[in-house]
């Protein structure tokens, strides 16, 4: 059984100069690994490590080092040695590399590749972020309709030390039109002189270039299938999104999300790597505006001053209330968010799913109500009671309602959904509760005065 490589032991080895060991140790580490390993390094170090590893491993262990540690690889790089590993980068990690440099740094980049490969990675480059264009990757493997079982088998076998996968390939016409696909397994079944347009399969599902990558890794999960076929709009095949990008695509928008349920904007990089000025331009917008925000919640108790003066024993019970309906509320917008991004719900459930919550919340407010009746009745008597648990009850549902619905407005006005996050929708629901319960507590309490 091997020993994994530790930090201190890639750093013993490189300050005792033990290289052919550490070579050899290497050579059983998975790359992914190793690259966890470098991206702690200073990028001199990082460099000695891997010129002791065979280009094609230096490269795909490069795929697997975060951005920022990536980047300052290729800063700090030879062009020479910075040559052969990109140009053994898969196509797809080489465009995500090139998009993570800064522009000064493309000039480093962009002379390491051959002229093809140049011209790959600016088109697979250009494409938005967040489409299945920039996704895709350009090693796919393509056959001819009129190739031979025989023909089509050889020319993979040629092809596949340069492709991400051989177990589908995609059948294009003289045009390049996706007319099919065929599995690697029905090519080795097929008798040689059978022809490829015989036996692949006509019904490929594919997307379109700028189909957004949350829903191309949705499909991939959907159809269990190893990789899905792009195409330009007049149906050229253009590239594949595989099913290991699409898990990282995935994870991507699971973090984002993450981060605007959390009242902040995505961080580029990372958090670890992350800079002070990168945290605080990720995190202050959401807080100002909910500043703003919670005035509101100010300006309503402002005016029923009369009314909690009269009233000392109403203070007591403000903060439990106003919690409980934004609690309630990043509860609701927490699931529905998931829901809408899964497809579990769609816009057309909006008025089902609001009957539903409606039901759902009485019961969830009147649950509380009694829980906290009792103790209204001892700090201020039955009218305190009655008041604290009415106004349990309307909060509670008024909240849950608030937080089902946001999402759907924002997917109504073409905004994320996550961008219901927790911190919003309790300040919405923090100032709609304290309107709610004085109103309530004025109406019960003013005949008295």
């Amino acid at each position: 059984m091997t020993v994994a490589l530790t930090r201190e032991a890639l750093e013993a080895h490189l300050e005792r100069g033990l290289m052919q060991a550490l070579e050899e140790t290497l050579a059983e580490e998975h790359p992914a690994d190793v690259a966890a390993l470098l991206a702690d390094l200073p990028p001199t170090e990082a460099w000695r490590v891997l010129a002791l590893m065979p280009a094609p491993r230096q490269a795909e262990t490069f795929g697997y080092l975060p951005h920022p540690a990536a980047a300052r690889l290729v800063e700090t790089g030879e062009r020479a040695r910075l040559a052969l590993v990109v140009s053994e980068m898969n196509a797809d990690e080489r465009a995500d590399l090139y998009n993570a440099l800064s522009e000064t740094h493309h000039e480093a980049f962009i002379p390491a590749l051959a002229k093809a490969e140049r011209e790959d990675l600016r088109r697979l480059a250009a494409y938005p972020p967040d489409t299945a264009g920039a996704l895709m990757t350009s090693d796919y493997a393509t056959l001819a309709p009129d190739l031979s079982a025989r023909a089509a088998l050889e020319k993979l076998r040629l092809e596949a030390p340069d492709k991400e996968t051989i177990y589908r390939a995609y059948v294009v016409d003289r045009e390049g039109l996706l007319v099919g696909s065929v599995r690697l397994q029905d090519l080795i079944l097929a008798k040689p002189d059978a022809t490829v347009d015989g036996f692949m399969e006509r019904r490929t599902l594919a997307v379109p270039v700028d189909a957004d990558r949350e829903d191309v890794a949705r499909k991939i999960a959907k159809y269990d299938v190893l990789a899905l076929p792009v195409v330009d709009a007049d149906g050229r095949l253009v590239g594949i999104v595989t099913h290991d990008d699409a898990t990282d695509a995935m994870e991507a928008e699971v973090t984002e999300d993450f981060h605007k349920a959390g009242g902040s904007v995505s961080i580029a990089g990372g958090l670890r790597d992350a800079s002070l000025w990168l945290l605080y331009r990720a995190r202050v917008p959401w807080l100002v505006v909910l500043v703003f925000g919670n005035l509101f919640s100010g300006a309503g108790i402002a005016a029923f001053e009369d009314v909690i003066a009269a009233n000392v024993a109403l203070v007591f019970f403000l903060p439990l209330l106003i919690d409980s309906g934004g609690n309630a509320g990043a509860q609701a917008s927490t699931l529905m968010v998931r829901a809408l991004a899964t497809g579990d719900v769609r816009m057309g459930d909006w008025g089902r799913m609001l009957a539903r919550e409606l039901s759902v919340a009485f019961l969830l407010g009147l649950t509380m109500a009694l829980a906290v009746s009792g103790l209204g009745y001892v700090r201020g008597g039955p009218e305190i009671a009655i008041i604290v648990a009415s106004s349990m009850v309307i909060i509670v549902t008024v909240g849950s309602l608030i937080g089902m619905t946001l999402p759907f407005v924002l997917t109504r006005l073409k905004f994320d959904p996550a961008t219901a996050s927790a911190p919003l929708i309790t300040s919405i629901a923090d100032a709609t509760g304290v309107l709610i319960y004085f109103a309530i507590a004025t109406q019960f309490l003013i005949p008295a005065l």
